[in-house]
């Protein structure tokens, strides 16, 4: 009875982090990437006068939409993949398509 509860808490466990890092964490970095445009440009919420902008904020801006792109990009091709009775698999570094273990 204990066991049942430990596994059930471990997977509650994982899913809540899951959830976190993909639910609120994509968002957030997108909005971090908007705000590194905006210093890349020199915007500011604060300032009423344009100051010249950060040369990194631009970089930092389009590193941050690549990665939330990469997110939805795997996220989709992991629902498609389930969808035709295949999984993605990380076994190498990059992702790839593969037929379930059965």
């Amino acid at each position: 009875m204990v066991h049942n509860l430990q596994f059930a808490l471990q997977s509650a466990w994982r899913v809540l982090l899951v959830g976190l890092l993909l639910g609120a964490g994509l968002p957030t970095l997108f909005a971090l990437g908007v705000r590194s445009l905006a210093w890349g440009a020199g915007g500011d919420a604060s300032q009423t006068v344009a100051s010249r902008g950060n040369p990194a904020g631009r970089p930092l801006g389009w590193l941050c939409f690549a990665v939330v792109l990469l997110g939805v990009v795997l996220g989709i091709t992991f629902i498609v993949a389930s969808g035709f009775g295949k999984a993605l698999s990380f076994e190498h570094i990059y992702p790839t398509v593969i037929d379930k273990k059965k």
